[in-house]
């Protein structure tokens, strides 16, 4: 049965003596516990729903669609983001070839977290199977990919690390799905529930006006928080490992105490998740083992970070594509449109233009390759939704201050704002990304599209204040080395065009190593951002899934720790798509042990 006990302490009953040494000025301080226990039909990988549950195109349904029990929310919330992040479709090789959906028995420990100066918590989740063995003691800390919820790195860091007996601890860094209702005045608590601003710890409530007071909409924790997480992603990530130190203490009381000096720690993230991983392998504490990175959003001095390049590709990789022949739906004209407006092309005619548009992309660093990637991003109009959110967060504007205008709400049937329905509302925390649109919430502003792009853009090549503080926070979440004799293993498609290497990992790798740091670097040919899109046959007959290179990267690296097998050469590996026929371990070329 599915969480059959629930309890919820105060942090000095839980974490009492339990700080680290290392931990830079605090130790960490938690709101409040919940845990919970998963055996008898669930489990904490699947929620009970095992590979053909997580297969079912339809969410697990709610009994009340309006008010879901915490139970039903957490098994919807692994249903997501299982899809949101893994290659389920049949042929497509997870759970036969690669990856495991095994039935994993154990409890669940629930924080919120918060690190010093922050306005806003963060979540802070521990997994620890039935199967843990207190004499050989492992974590997986996993932060959430993107800016999904606290879950969004199940299929990562839950999937490796779960069936073999590790616990496994995650965070969303300050991000994911606690979105708050600014009309009824409503936040998530701790169990995913919503409730009302007054009944605190809420995962997040914003300073912003009284419900009633005219302003409209949906805060969006990633972009409101006024506290510009990506900042202080390495910080998270060590307080979710911090956590679980405390976890497995109050699940194995006779093995206590757990520490950083006998206890195996292992860093694991994608995308989002991955920054997050390498920003915590710069500390100089030895509290990670090891590190392992996969598609990073990562920063480096010197190298163009993600707000240029994004805002950039939103204006002007629409018009390259069409140059390149890649279909595009008609509705993404408008950013060529754009591009033109602002100056950035000035070709004589649209052929002229959008050569111009290829050629300047070309010359900033991308590659034919990451530019097809990149079409999904101008399809699903990603480039906009991230530059909008992100915008926010590195300025650390209010609810109602984003200076291009832009704000999250239901819409209706002529995209007007309306207010969220209370089913709505219920489903946020399961259903949602973590950035609009989706669930419900979708992109509104004063302006057009072509207006808020170019908006967009000048809050990175313009003057003004707002257009500093958004270069000062990105200036903040820039990268340094990793710990000297930390063991860092960075994995890349060359085939991404959401977070390209030329910008991530490859300066990251170079920088790096510069500085005398122990990087392995795997970049694998036709592998793009998004596996989950491969379920769809157009992705799955051009690229090939990254996930089985983590988890390879993640069984390397245990060989390397629990055995001291020698860590592989960097590798380019020549993978292919499986263009209609099951994937197979030719497709995939793994390098050789």
């Amino acid at each position: 049965m599915s969480a059959k006990s629930v309890l919820t302490l105060a942090l000095a009953a839980f974490a009492a003596g339990c700080a680290s040494p290392g931990m830079r000025d605090a130790a960490p301080t938690f709101d409040a516990v919940r845990v919970t226990e998963h055996r008898d039909g669930d489990d904490l990988l699947t929620a009970g729903l095992g590979p053909d549950g997580l297969r079912a195109a339809a969410p697990p349904a709610f009994a009340d669609p309006a008010r879901p029990t915490p139970a039903e929310l957490r098994r919807r919330a692994l249903w997501s983001n299982w899809r949101g992040i893994a290659d389920l479709s049949p042929g497509g090789g997870y759970g036969a070839l690669y990856g495991s959906t095994a039935r994993v028995p154990g409890r669940e420990y629930h924080a919120l977290a918060r690190v010093p100066g922050a306005r806003q918590p963060h979540r802070v989740v521990v997994q620890v199977p039935d199967a843990f063995d207190t004499g050989r003691r492992c974590v997986v800390v996993a932060p959430a990919s993107g800016s999904r919820g606290v879950y969004g790195a199940i299929a990562v860091g839950g999937a490796w690390g779960l069936p073999k007996g590790c616990a496994v601890a995650y965070t969303d860094k300050g991000a994911g799905t606690d979105w708050f209702d600014l009309d009824a005045g409503q936040g998530i608590a701790l169990d995913g529930t919503v409730a009302p601003a007054a009944d605190a710890p809420l995962a997040f409530a914003p300073d912003a006006p009284a419900a009633g007071s005219g302003v409209r909409g949906i805060a969006v924790k990633h972009a409101h928080s006024q506290d510009n997480p990506e900042a202080a992603w390495g910080l998270h990530v060590r307080q979710a490992a911090e956590f679980a130190l405390q976890a497995l203490d109050r699940a194995f009381p006779q093995a206590a105490p757990f520490r950083f000096d006998n206890t195996r720690v292992i860093a694991v993230g994608i995308s989002n998740g991955g920054g997050a991983v390498l920003r915590a392998a710069e500390d100089d504490a030895p509290w990670l083992d090891a590190v392992v990175a996969g598609e990073p959003n990562v920063t480096v001095q010197g190298a163009i970070p993600l707000y240029d390049y994004t805002t950039q590709a939103a204006l002007l990789m629409p018009c390259a594509l069409r140059h390149m022949g890649v279909p595009l739906p008609p509705a993404v004209g408008e950013a060529c449109i754009a591009a033109a407006e602002a100056g950035l092309v000035d070709g004589d005619d649209e052929a002229a233009r959008q050569r111009q548009a290829y050629d300047r992309l070309r010359a900033r660093g991308w590659t034919d390759e990451a530019l097809r990637g990149g079409a999904i991003s101008v399809s699903f109009d990603l480039w906009r939704a991230i530059a909008a959110t992100y915008a926010s967060a590195y300025g650390r504007f209010g609810v109602d201050e984003h200076p291009c205008g832009i704000r999250f709400a239901a819409t209706d049937a002529n995209g007007q704002p309306r207010p969220a329905t209370d089913a709505e509302r219920a489903a946020w925390w399961a259903d949602a990304s973590g950035i609009p649109p989706g669930a419900g919430a979708q992109i509104v502003a004063r302006d057009g599209i072509a207006r808020q792009l170019r908006c967009l853009r000048e809050l990175w090549t313009g003057e003004g204040e707002a257009a500093a503080r958004v270069r000062a926070g990105v200036a903040a979440t820039r990268a340094g080395a990793p710990r000297a004799g930390l063991p860092v293993f960075v994995v890349h498609g060359r085939s991404d065009g959401l977070i390209p290497a030329a910008f991530t990992s490859a300066p990251y790798v170079r920088h790096a190593r510069e500085a005398g740091g122990d990087v392995r670097y795997w970049q694998v040919a036709n592998a793009q951002h998004f596996d989950a899109f491969l379920g769809l046959p157009v992705f799955a007959a051009q690229y090939v899934p990254l996930l089985p290179y983590v988890y390879e990267a993640l069984d390397r690296t245990w060989a390397h720790l629990e055995s001291g097998a020698p860590l592989p050469s960097d590798a380019a590996i020549p993978a292919r798509p499986r263009a209609g026929s099951p994937l197979d371990a030719a497709h995939l070329a793994l390098p050789q042990r």
